[in-house]
């Protein structure tokens, strides 16, 4: 009689646990829209377009300078979070949550703003639309290519770890342990993508 009681306090604790890590896991896939993070990044976009006689020779310069703004929102997909990403003891929790990733990334056309006192065009030299286009292209490849260089892996990772830790310890968790996968913030444009 005493094993079978055993036996029944055994299996009852163990589905109790599958059940908070379901429990945990519904919990923390509701509150994926607040693990985010938005960064605005300034940026100036310069160029130069040279103006050449027979290729060799020299003649003048065309200068182009803007100042622009990208806004790069950061987070962690939670809704990725899988149950055995999840490890309950008792009080203490463990949980492997997916990498930081880029969810939204714009660079608008709106805070674009030619500086006027260093853009000049030269004789027989101007800076057409379609090079102002090729210069905010070049800008916009080169922070996308500069965002894994930035501090927003680990920025973002610090809100969701003490979002997380909050959420946590409301539910009754005592010891907390919090770590990410590896994974691309965003993924790298090579110059020959553009046809550069």
């Amino acid at each position: 009689m005493k094993r079978l009681l055993i036996i029944i306090c055994i299996v009852s604790i163990l589905s109790s646990c599958k059940d908070d890590r379901g429990l945990v896991v519904g919990k923390i896939k509701k509150a994926s829209k607040l693990a985010t993070t938005e960064f605005t990044i300034d940026k100036i976009v310069y160029g130069v377009k040279r103006k050449r006689l027979l290729w060799v020779v020299k003649l003048n310069e065309a200068k182009f300078l803007a100042h622009s703004k990208a806004i790069v929102k950061a987070g962690v997909d939670l809704e990725k979070l899988k149950k055995e990403d999840v490890d309950i003891q008792g009080k203490s929790i463990s949980l492997k949550l997916p990498p930081v990733e880029v969810i939204n990334f714009s660079y608008p056309s709106e805070f674009f703003a030619r500086d006027t006192l260093i853009s000049t065009d030269a004789f027989l030299n101007k800076i057409s639309l379609e090079d102002q286009e090729q210069f905010f292209q070049d800008a916009e490849i080169d922070i996308r290519n500069s965002l894994k260089h930035m501090n927003i892996v680990e920025a973002t990772q610090k809100k969701t770890r003490l979002m997380l830790e909050n959420l946590l310890r409301t539910l009754g968790y005592q010891e907390i342990y919090i770590d990410f996968h590896e994974g691309e913030l965003i993924p790298e444009i090579l110059e020959e993508e553009v046809g550069v």
